[in-house]
């Protein structure tokens, strides 16, 4: 339960709030399983707090400061979160479904198992970030700064993903049937076992990844860049690779029935 004097003091006001964490930098706010729906806390210092199962909900967190925060299994639900700076937050199981992240912070943050569906995370930072087994479906990462990020097993099934910078991220097993992946960067990237089906991959780079055993059936690869990918036991039924570059690639044991090579001819 959140301490009572920590809620009252954040519920009259910034001023009050601020001042307050000024003059304690050694107290960690708990706000645990606080009801804070719909409060407004534009630009609150909320930084280490421990806010875990608090309901957010419709909060106003406009450029607020949840740096090293616990927010694991808090409700976000259609909370405002733009230019928020939510750097190596815990948000474990957290509900953010349709929450409003435009340009937030969330480099290094732990996102694991995270509901972040229908969510607007364009030109977010999420490098480094832990989304292993987070949903992300129809969520929107336009621009987004995913490099490095872990993200196996995670759902971005019909996600935005248009120009989104996702090199040496890890993808393995991933959901990104139907997503939107052009002119997005996957250099290196492993993408291994995982699900591109029907995915809009024209004009990405996505050199030196590893897509080996994965299902790619009917995606759209024209081009690519897919120098030194490597195809090995994929599944490329039906995808097209009109003028993608494939030099070096190593399709071993791929399945090429029915796919679009760069010169046109269709694979037999």
């Amino acid at each position: 339960m959140a301490n009572l004097e920590h809620l009252a003091l954040l519920k009259k006001g910034a001023v009050r709030w601020i001042e307050w964490r000024t003059l304690n930098p050694e107290i960690e706010p708990d706000l645990s399983e606080a009801n804070l729906i719909g409060v407004n806390l534009r630009g609150a210092n909320l930084s280490e707090a421990n806010l875990t199962r608090a309901d957010l909900s419709k909060t106003k967190l406009i450029a607020a400061n949840l740096s090293k925060a616990n927010l694991s299994l808090a409700n976000l639900h259609a909370a405002e979160l733009i230019e928020a700076n939510l750097i190596e937050a815990n948000l474990i199981g957290s509900n953010l479904i349709e929450a409003d992240l435009r340009a937030a912070d969330l480099s290094e943050a732990n996102l694991m198992g995270a509901n972040l569906s229908g969510g607007n995370l364009i030109s977010a930072d999420l490098s480094g970030a832990n989304l292993i087994g987070s949903n992300l479906i129809e969520a929107n990462l336009k621009g987004a700064d995913l490099s490095g990020a872990k993200l196996t097993r995670t759902n971005l099934s019909g996600a935005n993903l248009l120009s989104a910078n996702l090199n040496d991220s890890n993808l393995s097993l991933a959901n990104l049937s139907r997503a939107e992946l052009i002119g997005a960067y996957l250099y290196k990237a492993d993408l291994h076992k995982a699900n591109l089906s029907e995915t809009h991959l024209s004009g990405a780079y996505i050199c030196g990844a590893n897509l080996s055993e994965g299902d790619l059936r009917g995606s759209d690869f024209r081009w690519t860049n897919l120098s030194k990918a490597n195809f090995t036991g994929a599944n490329l039924t039906g995808a097209n690779f009109t003028g993608a570059n494939l030099s070096k690639a190593n399709l071993t044991g791929a399945n090429l029935h029915g796919t679009m090579m760069p010169d046109g001819t269709i694979h037999s």
